[in-house]
């Protein structure tokens, strides 16, 4: 049987407004997996999925850990807001390095430094000197080691698989990232009553190996430098030069900006939402953030088969408007199974966005841009959760946690509406 490959068309990115090469080949659920025909992807994606379960747990354990110790919804926020702050400062050069330096190379050294930072956290909730203060430092080195794999992270997903398979390809790493989310809490919420938070720390350091095994085990041509360079900080510096004068790759991190920090730091007030909201314990809130995974996950796979059929505006605002929509009914809920219900679609939409605006990114710039660019999505990344932690956990302190989650989905909202209003100015500028 021949193999199927998608069929891709060239279109000229400022004047059509789309992606420079986009699939005009069918394809079905037969094919949603095809990026996976690609033995370096392989390992990459079973490596991750079993290293981002253990992220998952350590996330949802070490929320847990801080909500439980101190009863603070505002340090809630500064701790997320700590273990991201230094993102914004690393990723730039971060996204630079992926330009020079082979990326796999780089993505070794990262994973070995946030393995080192799960088996700190392990060690430090053994042998009783984990407080809330060596949580914040540990989570900054862990932050700074993000910011530099990233970029790299990304821009490395063409190189294991091709163009054709890019979208493919970020919408699977989408699934397994939201597949994660839905195993990683729910194990998590039984191992923290069960075993402590601790062995959550210790696994998610045991599952960097599955990850660093994968890398090592690739095989891939010799790196060559494209571009030459006068200095580290003009490089980097170009990337984000280019990212704000580009007026699409300028939208589009505009909106991932406000979205990020009005709409994704829901999930620093699920802890105070499980208990003082559900009356529910750890296991509550496990369940709680699965279920904007498995939304999520089920978003992944949609993209992955059908994206090519929609354009790429309808699924991302679609995406922000639904997760917008789902958010503001949680707010106002005190059924349990509701809210499984509107976080489930919160998942699913915000999935659409973030999905989709990651692949827009990466097909409208050219090679040589790929990874500063992905450094200074990074950066925005970095700088959103912080923002978002301290915004939500402020407001969630003076007017009360579910207030603070419906003037987030509000502003997302609003935003999309702006960000939907830009481009139609942008469009009929173009055309007269």
């Amino acid at each position: 049987m021949p193999t199927v490959s998608t069929e891709t068309a060239r279109v000229p990115e400022d004047l059509s407004g789309r992606q420079r090469r986009m699939p005009v080949g069918g394809i079905t659920w037969r094919h949603t997996f095809r990026a996976l025909r690609h033995r370096n992807y392989r390992l990459f994606f079973w490596g991750q999925l079993v290293s981002l379960i253990g992220t998952w747990m350590q996330q949802t354990a070490m929320m847990w850990f801080v909500y439980d110790r101190t009863n603070s919804k505002l340090l809630l926020g500064v701790v997320a807001a700590v273990g991201s702050a230094p993102m914004v400062f690393s990723s730039v050069w971060g996204g630079s390095l992926a330009d020079l330096y082979p990326k796999r190379s780089i993505l070794v050294l990262t994973q070995s430094a946030q393995m080192l930072c799960a088996f700190l956290l392990a060690a430090g909730v053994w042998l009783g000197f984990a407080t809330p203060a060596f949580i914040m430092v540990v989570a900054a080195f862990n932050g700074t080691a993000m910011g530099f794999d990233m970029p790299a992270r990304q821009a490395f997903t063409v190189e294991m698989t091709s163009r054709e398979d890019l979208l493919n390809a970020i919408s699977l790493n989408s699934s397994i990232v939201n597949g994660a989310r839905v195993v990683g809490p729910s194990i998590a919420g039984l191992m923290i009553a069960a075993v402590g938070v601790a062995m959550c720390f210790f696994l998610n350091g045991l599952s960097f190996i599955a990850v660093i095994a994968g890398l090592l085990l690739m095989r891939l041509p010799p790196f060559k430098r494209k571009i030459e360079i006068v200095s580290a900080g003009e490089h980097a510096w170009e990337g984000i030069v280019y990212s704000m004068r580009h007026p699409r790759v300028r939208t589009i991190l505009t909106l991932f900006l406000a979205v990020g920090i009005f709409g994704w730091s829901y999930a620093v007030l699920m802890p105070a939402f499980a208990r003082d909201v559900f009356g529910r314990g750890a296991n509550g809130y496990g369940v709680l953030m699965s279920a904007s995974g498995t939304g999520a996950f089920v978003g992944a796979l949609m993209v992955a088969t059908y994206g090519h059929l929609f354009t790429p505006r309808k699924l991302a605002l679609g995406g922000v408007w639904l997760f917008s929509a789902a958010m503001l009914a949680f707010s106002f809920t005190r059924s349990f199974s509701l809210a499984l219900l509107f976080l489930f679609a919160a998942g699913f939409g915000m999935l659409l966005f973030f999905s989709t605006s990651n692949t827009l990114l990466q097909t409208i710039v050219p090679d040589e841009m790929r990874g500063r660019v992905m450094g200074v999505w990074s950066l925005v990344f970095g700088a959103m959760i912080p923002l978002g932690s301290l915004e939500a956990g402020a407001v969630a302190h003076w007017l009360g946690t579910a207030l603070a989650i419906a003037f987030g989905a509000i502003i997302c909202a609003v935003s999309a509406l702006v960000t939907l209003c830009v481009i139609r100015r942008r469009q009929a500028r173009t055309a007269s």
